[in-house]
């Protein structure tokens, strides 16, 4: 049997490791071990509205759905007793460095989500040593990321719109800015049906009610920021003139055609990115690399990614919010992975 004893009190002072309590921005990252963790940092302290915007998808939300549960399905069968002494993440993604096999996505409206927004990503983005996407529909101009990331690597995510010299002049502005990627967007000539978007009233910039104001009343600091800090608006758009709403139905085009992707691909002097690819052939032989749809935006149902990746080699997926999940997309022959505040893909 044990042979117990009465506790000394020396040594239970000895078990009392006390420390001493952090609050503030940095103790809440701290204790935020993975993106689950951050989520549900953001739940608490941002407006429903913005943190739907920011967390939801089309329709049923499935195909987002499918995709983390795809790589989550996944087992790794690692080999055994192979040294590796000096571990190496770096990789080349389309021509060019990264220290590691992801980069940050494009996302929409990024200061709606967080007051830096795309500066805070893209200098984060320059010293990790990973590429950087900004969105047509950002909220910091192609030059501030140009200035935010100087040295590192920036893409840029096109929107085709209705205005063809307005999409064609973004084309230029990045090309002039030094950004040696170019993401041509297939996957939405017409807005997806966000549905939480819908129910919470969302709009841009947010609408003052009565249910915005109540939601409001326990997450003061986002209000705080929204408000002292510049005007929310596409500004890669700024100067095409028109409301937010305006540029959004001017982003979505049902006539794209592979006729715009020829004369942008004759526009372009770097790489470019078909993102939005949901089927194994794509026409013509000229270097592209598929990219996969945005299921926040895009139609619902869309493939899942793991999968495709397996039967198309140069595919890559969504769904990624850990790096298991990238290890998983390099394993399925996907180069890289893409993570963006509420948008996962992968690239090749």
């Amino acid at each position: 049997m044990v042979k117990r004893q009465f506790p000394n009190p020396k040594d239970v002072f000895e078990y009392l490791q006390l420390k001493r309590p952090e609050f503030g921005k940095e103790a809440r990252l701290k204790r935020a071990l993975t993106i689950y963790d951050l989520r549900d940092i953001a739940k608490r302290r941002t407006p429903k509205a913005a943190f739907d915007y920011t967390d939801g998808a089309a329709e049923g939300e499935l195909s987002i759905l499918r995709a983390r549960q795809a790589f989550e399905d996944i087992e790794f069968h690692p080999d055994i007793l192979r040294p590796a002494e000096d571990v190496d993440t770096s990789t080349e993604i389309l021509g060019g460095p990264s220290s590691m096999p992801f980069g940050i996505a494009p996302t929409g409206f990024t200061r709606l989500m967080q007051t830096e927004g795309e500066v805070a990503g893209a200098g984060a983005a320059g010293a990790a040593g990973i590429p950087f996407t900004l969105s047509t529909l950002g909220t910091t101009s192609i030059e501030d990321v140009k200035a935010a990331n100087p040295n590192g690597r920036n893409w840029f995510q096109l929107y085709v719109l209705r205005d063809r010299e307005v999409s064609y002049g973004l084309v230029k502005r990045a090309a002039a800015a030094g950004f040696d990627t170019l993401h041509f967007t297939v996957d939405t000539p017409v807005a997806g049906n966000r549905m939480r978007d819908t129910r919470n009233g969302f709009s841009i910039p947010p609408a003052l009610s009565v249910k915005t104001i109540l939601d409001a009343l326990p997450r003061p600091w986002w209000w705080f920021d929204f408000l002292t800090t510049p005007k929310l608006e596409f500004a890669s758009l700024s100067s095409t003139g028109g409301t937010v709403g305006d540029l959004i139905g001017q982003a979505m085009d049902p006539t794209i055609s592979y006729d715009d992707l020829a004369t942008i691909r004759e526009m372009w002097p770097g790489k470019i990115v078909i993102k939005g690819v949901q089927a194994a052939a794509v026409r013509g032989d000229a270097p592209f690399a598929p990219f996969a749809p945005l299921a926040p935006v895009a139609p619902d149902d869309a493939p899942v990614a793991p999968a495709f990746a397996r039967v198309v080699p140069d595919f890559a997926a969504r769904g990624v919010r850990t790096g298991r999940a990238a290890v998983a997309a390099s394993a399925a022959s996907a180069c890289a992975a893409a993570t963006g505040t509420r948008r996962v893909s992968c690239v090749t």
